[in-house]
């Protein structure tokens, strides 16, 4: 398992670079981690207001939040 904030450092770049990412899109572009340990990770992300979570017809989409 990746360190937390190495996930978390990763998975904040991936949605910089993609800003209209899928979780599904973000799974294949984020490496050494599982599935359950990207979700916690973007949920703990959500949580702490770095990123925003939106429903749409292709899945969740991941954002950043606007500071």
């Amino acid at each position: 398992m990746p360190h937390q904030g190495l996930l978390g450092d990763q998975i904040l770049e991936v949605v910089r670079a993609n800003p209209d990412c899928t979780l599904d899109g973000l799974m294949l572009r984020v490496s050494g981690a599982s599935w359950s340990e990207v979700s916690l990770e973007v949920d703990r992300l959500s949580r702490s207001g770095q990123l925003r979570l939106t429903k749409s017809r292709s899945g969740l989409r991941i954002r950043l939040r606007a500071l």
